[in-house]
Protein backbone atom coordinates (compact mmCIF):
# COMPACT_ATOMS: atom_id res chain seq x y z
CA UNK A 1 0.00 0.00 0.00
CA UNK A 2 2.65 2.34 0.54
CA UNK A 3 3.84 2.76 -3.25
CA UNK A 4 -0.18 3.94 -3.63
CA UNK A 5 0.16 6.20 -0.49
CA UNK A 6 3.28 7.53 -2.17
CA UNK A 7 1.46 8.52 -5.47
CA UNK A 8 -1.55 9.36 -4.25
CA UNK A 9 0.57 12.49 -2.09
CA UNK A 10 2.13 13.21 -5.34
CA UNK A 11 -0.77 13.31 -7.25
CA UNK A 12 -3.05 15.36 -4.35
CA UNK A 13 -0.70 17.68 -2.90
CA UNK A 14 -3.21 19.92 -1.28
CA UNK A 15 -3.82 16.82 1.09
CA UNK A 16 -1.42 15.96 3.86
CA UNK A 17 -0.98 12.24 3.87
CA UNK A 18 0.34 11.19 7.90
CA UNK A 19 1.23 7.76 8.67
CA UNK A 20 1.57 6.42 12.55
CA UNK A 21 2.70 3.60 13.66
CA UNK A 22 -0.51 2.36 15.94
CA UNK A 23 2.02 0.21 17.96
CA UNK A 24 4.05 3.50 18.97
CA UNK A 25 1.06 5.49 18.91
CA UNK A 26 -1.80 3.52 19.81
CA UNK A 27 -3.77 6.31 22.17
CA UNK A 28 -3.77 7.64 18.89
CA UNK A 29 -5.21 4.34 17.19
CA UNK A 30 -7.50 4.04 20.40
CA UNK A 31 -8.85 7.79 19.33
CA UNK A 32 -10.22 6.69 15.84
CA UNK A 33 -11.00 3.30 16.60
CA UNK A 34 -8.66 1.99 14.71
CA UNK A 35 -8.82 -1.91 14.82
CA UNK A 36 -7.54 -3.35 11.68
CA UNK A 37 -4.85 -2.14 9.51
CA UNK A 38 -4.43 -0.04 6.89
CA UNK A 39 -7.06 2.47 8.44
CA UNK A 40 -7.05 6.02 6.62
CA UNK A 41 -9.11 8.53 9.01
CA UNK A 42 -9.92 12.01 6.96
CA UNK A 43 -10.02 14.49 9.05
CA UNK A 44 -11.35 18.12 8.30
CA UNK A 45 -9.97 21.04 11.13
CA UNK A 46 -9.23 18.16 13.51
CA UNK A 47 -12.29 16.43 13.07
CA UNK A 48 -12.70 13.28 11.51
CA UNK A 49 -15.62 13.09 8.63
CA UNK A 50 -14.60 9.62 7.00
CA UNK A 51 -12.51 6.33 7.36
CA UNK A 52 -11.44 4.03 4.92
CA UNK A 53 -10.77 0.15 6.86
CA UNK A 54 -8.76 -2.00 4.36
CA UNK A 55 -6.28 -1.40 1.06
CA UNK A 56 -9.10 -0.26 -1.11
CA UNK A 57 -7.28 1.83 -3.60
CA UNK A 58 -10.46 2.86 -5.32
CA UNK A 59 -12.29 3.38 -2.37
CA UNK A 60 -9.75 5.88 -0.95
CA UNK A 61 -9.58 7.71 -4.65
CA UNK A 62 -13.33 8.41 -4.26
CA UNK A 63 -12.91 9.85 -0.30
CA UNK A 64 -9.94 11.68 -0.86
CA UNK A 65 -11.90 13.65 -4.03
CA UNK A 66 -14.96 13.68 -1.74
CA UNK A 67 -13.08 15.47 1.29
CA UNK A 68 -10.69 17.34 -0.46
CA UNK A 69 -12.45 20.47 -0.99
Amino acid sequence: MEPILDAMSNEYTDVEFIKIDVDELSDVAKEFNVDAMPTFVFLKKGKEVDKVVGAKKDELHKKIEKHRA
